[in-house]
C-alpha cells in the first residue's frame, strides 16, 4: 500500500529539513547520502522516491533556507516597526551578536551558505542569489532616504559587513575567542555609526 499524498509531502519535508540541520552544520560536501537518509528515517531507495539527486534535494534545501531567512527578516523588521524601534539598528545588533555567531543550524542562510554556494549545482546559487537580492531588498526599504539607488548601494554595503563580520568572527571563534569577540563587537560599533551618520 502506497503512501498518501500529504505523507508523501510530509516525507519530502522530512528529508529537506535533516539535509538543512546537517549541511548548516558541516557544509554541503561534508554530508553524504546514506548519512543523510538515515538522519531522515529513509533508505536511499526511499530518498529517490523525492529526489532524483542529492543535486535537486540541495537546491531545495536552499531555496527552503532562503525562503525562510528572508521571512524571518521579514518578520523582523515587522516587529521592530511595532515597538518602535529602528529595524536596521535592531537588525545589526542582532546579526553581529554572540548569539547569531553561535546559531548556525538557525541563523542567516546568506552567511552559513556563503562558503558553499560557489560550489553547488546552477539552481541551488540561483535560489541562494534570489534570496540574497530579497535581503537587500528588504534592508533597502527599510533605511531612510528618498532616493532608492542610494539606500540600495548602502543596503549591499551593510549585507556584505554584515555578513563578512559574522563569517569571519564564527572563522576565529574556536581558536580565539577574545578575538572572535572583537571582530564582532567591531564590526557592530562601524556600522551603528554609519547608521547614524546617515
Amino acid at each position: 500500500m502506497g503512501v498518501s499524498r500529504q505523507q508523501a509531502v510530509e516525507n519530502r519535508q522530512a528529508i529537506i529539513a535533516a539535509a538543512e540541520r546537517l549541511f548548516r552544520e558541516r557544509g554541503v560536501d561534508g554530508v553524504g547520502l546514506t548519512e543523510l537518509t538515515k538522519a531522515a528515517g529513509f533508505t536511499q531507495g526511499g530518498f529517490y522516491n523525492h529526489f532524483e539527486s542529492k543535486d535537486a534535494l540541495v537546491a531545495a534545501v536552499m531555496n527552503k533556507a532562503m525562503e525562510d531567512g528572508a521571512s524571518r527578516l521579514v518578520a523582523a523588521i515587522e516587529q521592530s516597526k511595532a515597538m518602535g524601534i529602528d529595524p536596521i539598528k535592531r537588525q545589526i545588533e542582532w546579526y553581529l551578536s554572540p548569539d547569531h555567531r553561535s546559531a548556525i543550524a538557525s541563523g542567516c542562510p546568506v552567511s552559513t551558505f556563503v562558503g558553499d554556494v560557489q560550489r553547488l549545482n546552477e539552481e541551488a546559487r540561483k535560489f541562494y542569489a534570489e534570496g540574497v537580492t530579497s535581503n537587500l531588498d528588504h534592508l533597502a526599504n527599510s533605511l531612510s532616504g528618498a532616493n532608492k539607488k542610494e539606500r540600495r548601494r548602502k543596503a549591499v554595503s551593510m549585507l556584505s559587513q554584515l555578513v563578512g563580520t559574522l563569517m569571519l568572527s564564527r572563522a576565529v571563534v574556536d581558536a580565539d575567542q577574545d578575538l572572535a569577540d572583537e571582530i564582532l563587537k567591531d564590526g557592530r560599533r562601524k556600522l551603528l555609526l554609519d547608521l547614524a551618520d546617515s
